[in-house]
């Protein structure tokens, strides 16, 4: 039987006898296998994520930090709870739900109220929570900001708070930090013990001198103190501007941060 082919022929092929055997094989397969135990067989989507209709358990799972800032008079508690999804699963996910600030200051009563209202309900919605880290963070205050522990410079009250969320997200792996390569902790290690190396040398060359000038000469030696977080830092180290925390020193004629090594010098 002749057939009229109207459209330019773009291609071809040739359809052989074992082309021919395996479609029908193809068909005695899926004709045989029942609908029920195929859907049964595909698996089935169930991983639970945060969305705004989850209802709150009865129990929450906690954390509380403490905020002890020059800026106010008491020191703040603040309270993350979070939700388990999928509990007992390989797929199991704990997500912030709310947060609530405690403190016996009342005079920032009122806009803390208004935030953590909001941002627990930013937790609810769901999603990439993630970005109130950095909004909070980069509040600054008027009046200027101040150091915590550990020599970190805080410029607001706002932006501890968010370190405090980041802190938790961390903790429960919402946020994963950007791990040292060996190189570059190697060559931290190096340069703070350098730093040290020097120190002590110039101590040794101070006990060897009678009398004490009025004033430290430039380059005397400088007790290494612990200033919180299980880190030590020079108490004359200025703020390091990648890092936000004092441990920037002078060395070898460059400013070198003992803490997240960035030197100024490349």
């Amino acid at each position: 039987m002749a057939v009229k082919i109207d459209k330019k022929i773009k291609g071809y092929s040739v359809l052989t006898p074992e082309d021919k055997a395996r479609e029908a094989a193809a068909a005695i397969l899926v004709a045989s296998v029942p609908r029920e135990t195929v859907e049964k067989e595909v698996p089935q989507d169930n991983i639970i994520q945060m969305h705004e209709r989850i209802e709150r358990p009865e129990v929450l799972i906690g954390s509380t930090y403490k905020i002890k800032s020059p800026l106010v008079e008491h020191a703040m508690y603040v309270t993350i709870n979070d939700i388990v999804l999928n509990a007992g699963t390989e797929h199991e996910l704990r997500r912030p739900f709310e947060i609530f600030v405690n403190s016996k200051s009342m005079e920032h009563f009122q806009w803390i109220v208004a935030l953590t209202r909001i941002m627990s309900a930013v937790f609810r919605k769901g999603g990439d929570v993630t970005f109130l880290v950095d909004e909070m963070k980069a509040v600054f205050d008027p009046r200027g900001g101040y150091f915590k522990a550990g020599g970190v410079y805080m410029p607001s009250l706002v932006a501890e708070l968010g370190a405090i969320v980041e802190e938790h997200m961390k903790s429960i792996g919402l946020i994963h930090d950007p791990e040292m390569s060996a190189h570059q902790r190697a060559i931290l290690a190096e340069k703070r013990k350098q730093y040290e190396d020097r120190a002590k040398k110039n101590s040794d060359v101070t006990e060897t001198v009678t009398v004490a000038p009025a004033a430290p000469a430039q380059g005397a030696a400088e007790d290494i103190a612990v200033t919180g977080d299980g880190a030590s830092f020079p108490p004359s180290a200025t703020l390091c501007h990648k890092c936000n925390t004092k441990a920037l020193v002078i060395m070898d004629g460059c400013a070198t941060c003992l803490n997240c090594g960035y030197s100024k010098c490349g």
